[in-house]
């Protein structure tokens, strides 16, 4: 016996041992790769890859994202390089793809503020659009100072379109019966099952959307080339452009490739001057928003819906779980240190429950005497709206997709189809309503007049607590609501946020909410807190061999697929998000 627990004992002790060698190993790989800053550091980015909002802890959305940009990040690099004397210019490399027109907003104002320090910024672009589209990824670049192009590349000025699928003649041919309803006739995201084309309110939404995106993307080319507003739209209407009549146009200032653009600033920069990648500078320099007054930051990213956030790269990215969420701004309330809480929403929406368990947060963290400070990424729609329209204040960019404050449901009839490949069905039921949400049954009259008063119950509650946390005349609300999309600029207009913008403004509002001077030093907390990489390996290490093998599969097959997920996502044959949710269609490239 005692042998044995000797043994144990041994075992204990070795495991702890190895663990501790794991984690000084980490330490001193971390430590010796942060070096130090170079005293004539020109900066370098990668600015083509999509954008995230932050990188979940799963170790496939790890894996699979690696070195994604970060919107915070990327602010908070160009916020600390720009009164860094070490870095004396950047050099980004912008295309057709990148991120979408919020992010590209926020990531604009991050360039326009460190170029006011007297920086340099250059951008490059092997092609802003290869055989498409590059308008989001050119506008981008019209906030540096300089715009190089490769030779063989081209600048993708099409002008924006939305398109959506729609389904309802496939379904009609399949047998399959769309039941649906929705508050009120702007709340579209059901049409890809229910129509063959953009109904007027549709079509109206649409275009009032991308008409006020396109005019934001105008002006700010205009305002970074130099040229009238005039001028601009009628080189969209001339586009795409080749490298060399792009040159003519005056929408790019060189042809030259990046060795070329390189070796230029480094000479321009000085003798010794070094590249730096953005990433890494912001590991060395270290966040600028580490000491200070604490403030907590909660991310409510992707699909809103009950439970655990997640990350799910075939099934639509990252989730927003309501458990996660709620847990985080509870944390946030108990922790005396937190002055103010500051509430990043990227979300097109989801669960109405979900969403009303997260808004009920909100609420008690200002009843704590906690202000709420929202600040919106790419999307806040519908259920991404509901988690937010109680807050203190909401800031969004100008091209942020918001609101769409209204409410869907249903379910499809799939007898007709079963009927045509001879499957048949057969139930046994206790009660009248118990097929009510069976894919066989149609709706009787009373379910349907059951699921009727259900969407004006929730159009309702989702309507007066806008009117509530908004303070504004229910009558105005029942107006400017009814399920209709707004730009972040039109949502401004409206009352429905309160300042236009990203990061910075909404540190500035955190200042003011929790009544401090305009240039108090503020502590960023993540709530919940991450794990560290020593947790992560622990709990790695406790899979077992099978379901290592399995999570690498996964990595590997959703790298192989590309864009398949999104797509199957934007003709709703992945399912549906939840009752509060914006339609699906593609962003303007």
């Amino acid at each position: 016996m005692r042998r044995i627990l000797l043994g144990v004992l041994a075992t204990i002790g070795g495991l702890a041992l190895l663990f501790c060698l794991v984690a000084l190993v980490i330490g001193l790989v971390s430590w010796a790769g942060k070096g130090g800053v170079p005293s004539k550091t020109v900066l370098e980015a990668d600015f083509e890859q999509e954008f995230v909002e932050y990188v979940p802890e799963d170790p496939v959305a790890r894996a699979i994202l690696g070195k994604t940009p970060v919107v915070r990040d990327v602010v908070e690099a160009l916020e600390r390089a720009a009164d860094d004397d070490r870095v004396v210019a950047f050099v980004a490399k912008i295309g057709g793809g990148g991120p979408g027109l919020a992010q590209a907003q926020e990531i604009r104002d991050a360039v326009l503020a460190f170029r006011a320090k007297g920086k340099r910024a250059v951008a490059w672009s092997e092609t802003f659009g290869e055989f498409g589209p590059g308008n989001v990824g050119y506008y981008l670049a019209t906030a540096f100072d300089e715009i190089d192009l490769q030779p063989s590349g081209d600048v993708g000025l099409t002008g924006l379109m939305a398109e959506s699928p729609f389904l309802r003649g496939t379904l009609d041919k399949l047998g399959v019966v769309p039941r649906m309803d929705h508050r009120k006739e702007f709340k579209n995201a059901m049409n890809v099952f229910t129509e063959t084309k953009y109904t007027d309110a549709h079509r109206e939404a649409t275009d009032k959307l991308i008409q006020s995106m396109f005019g934001q993307m105008v002006a700010g080319i205009a305002k970074g080339r130099k040229l009238s507003e005039t001028e601009v739209r009628a080189l969209f209407d001339r586009g795409p452009f080749l490298g060399k009549e792009a040159k003519d146009a005056k929408l790019v200032d060189a042809l030259a490739y990046r060795d070329e653009v390189v070796a230029k600033e480094k000479e321009r920069a000085g003798a010794r001057a070094k590249l730096l990648y953005l990433s890494t500078y912001l590991d060395r320099a270290g966040r600028p928003h580490e000491s200070g007054t604490t403030v907590a930051l909660i991310y409510g990213v992707g699909g809103v819906g009950r439970g655990e956030s997640g990350y799910s790269p075939l099934f639509g990215g990252a989730s927003m779980g309501s458990d996660t969420v709620t847990a985080a701004f509870r944390a946030a309330i108990e922790d005396k240190d937190v002055k103010a809480i500051l509430f990043r929403v990227d979300s097109p929406g989801g669960s109405y429950v979900a969403s009303d368990s997260i808004y009920r947060e909100t609420l008690r963290a200002k009843e704590a005497k906690k202000p709420v400070i929202v600040s919106m990424g790419d999307v806040a729609g519908s259920g991404g709206y509901f988690v937010a329209m109680a807050a203190d204040k909401i800031v969004a960019e100008p091209g942020t997709i918001t609101a769409s404050i209204g409410v869907l449901g249903g379910k499809m009839l799939t007898k007709g189809l079963w009927d045509k490949v001879g499957l048949s069905w057969d139930e046994v039921h206790t009660s009248a309503p118990s097929t009510m949400w069976s894919a066989i049954h149609d709706y009787s009259p009373q379910e349907w007049s059951k699921f009727e008063q259900w969407l004006d119950r929730v159009y309702d509650d989702f309507t007066g607590k806008v009117a509530a946390g908004r303070k504004l005349p229910r009558e105005k609300v029942l107006e400017i609501a009814k399920g209709r999309i707004w730009t972040g600029e039109d949502a401004k207009r409206l009352g429905l946020v309160d300042e236009l913008g990203g990061f910075p403004e909404a540190l500035k509002l955190v200042r003011q909410a929790a009544g401090l001077s305009v240039d108090a030093k503020l502590r960023l907390k993540v709530f919940p807190k991450p794990r560290s990489t020593f947790d992560l390996l622990l709990e790695r290490g406790r899979e077992s061999s099978e379901a290592q093998a399995a999570t690498e599969l996964l990595i590997r097959a959703v790298r192989a697929s590309g864009p398949l997920g999104p797509a199957l996502r934007a003709t709703g044959l992945l399912g549906r998000r939840g009752v509060l949710e914006i339609p699906e269609m593609e962003g303007p490239r």
